[in-house]
Parts: structure tokens; C-alpha cells; sequence
């Protein structure tokens, strides 16, 4: 009895800490504006920003899931995919099979794909990377402490939400919610050919 006291208490803690999170993050999107932006498709979900309006992505750092260190400056010249997902998330599964492909395809370009991890812990991760197939690095970020970071230019308003990221280190697109491969790819092309 105890025990299931402990963990539903445990449960309303994450799903409160979750909400704040939302509520931060979409208050630095309301207030950063949306001068340059350009729905895709017609879609709210997906967005693309005009070159003379893009953010500075912030310069993040981190653990990744193999206990390696992550800068992303070391990224800087390449189109880099940010994925914010977490195991627990169901459209981050129904996405993965997506992100995994496109990584695969994209391989031998200048794109790199980066995944952070949100409020998971390492062994759901790392099975979840096995499943579909993610060969690309993960963050892990059981503190939002990376999704923080995004609050003040182009946070992730909920899990999963992708940026594509041009050569510049500036946010070109942001999707919220589910990416379905054809979107992301179209949008990974654009950015890419941008600058070549």
C-alpha cells in the first residue's frame, strides 16, 4: 500500500514538473515572436524561419547515453537535426523509425542527427535506441537542463519536437509534435541547400 501511495505520488511530481516545463518554455516562445515565420504546408505543427530571422541556437553541452561528452559547437558548419524524445513518449515511438531512416540516409552528408533525452532514464533509453535502430548520438537529459536552454529562442513545446538547424548554428525549423518522414526530409533538404 505504501509502495503504490509512493508511486503515484512519484507520478504527480513528473507529470507537475512536465507541465511547468510546458508552461516555461511556451511563455519563451510567446514572447520571442513569430516575425519570419512561415507555416509549412499550412500546418502550425511545422514551421520554417526566414534567413534574416532565425535564432541562435544556444551553444549546449552534455552526456550522452554512452557516457560521452557532447558540445554542440562541434557541430557548427554542418545541418544538424535536434530531436527532443523520451521512451515513455509514444509519438517518439511512432516517429523513430522516421529519424532512424532519415540519420541513414543522410549518412556521408553534412547533416548530423542529435537526440535529447527527456526525463528517462538511461536503460529505457538505450533499449529504445536499440528497437528502432537510432545510431546517432543521445543526450541524456533527466533535468530538462538542454530543453531549458532552448526557452529564451525556440524551445521544444512538447515531446517530441525536431529542429533543423543550419550551417550557422541558427534554428531554420521546428516541428512540434510527431515528424513524419516525407516533412523532415523536405525540410532537411531546404535547409541543406540553403548554403552548398
Amino acid at each position: 500500500m505504501l509502495k503504490s501511495r509512493r508511486r503515484v505520488i512519484a507520478l504527480a511530481a513528473t507529470v507537475c514538473a512536465g507541465a511547468a516545463l510546458v508552461v516555461v518554455l511556451l511563455t519563451g516562445w510567446a514572447s520571442g515572436g513569430n516575425t519570419g515565420v512561415t507555416d509549412v504546408a499550412g500546418s502550425t505543427s511545422a514551421v520554417l524561419y526566414s534567413a534574416g530571422h532565425r535564432p541562435v541556437a544556444p551553444d549546449f553541452t552534455g552526456t550522452t547515453l554512452t557516457g560521452s561528452r557532447l558540445a554542440f559547437s562541434s557541430y557548427r558548419g554542418r545541418v544538424v537535426v535536434l530531436n527532443f524524445w523520451g521512451s515513455w513518449c509514444t509519438p517518439c515511438r511512432e516517429e523513430a523509425p522516421a529519424l532512424g531512416t532519415l540519420a541513414r540516409n543522410f549518412a556521408g552528408t553534412d547533416v548530423r542527427f542529435v537526440g535529447v533525452d527527456i526525463r528517462d532514464d538511461p536503460a529505457s533509453a538505450e533499449g529504445f535506441m536499440r528497437t528502432f535502430r537510432i545510431s546517432y548520438p543521445s543526450l541524456n537529459d533527466p533535468n530538462d537542463l538542454v530543453a531549458l536552454d532552448f526557452s529564451g529562442t525556440v524551445p521544444p513545446a512538447s515531446i517530441p519536437t525536431t529542429l533543423v538547424i543550419d550551417r550557422s548554428g541558427r534554428i531554420a525549423a521546428r516541428i512540434v509534435g510527431q515528424a513524419s518522414y516525407s516533412g523532415l526530409k523536405a525540410l532537411i533538404k531546404q535547409v541543406k541547400a540553403e548554403q552548398e
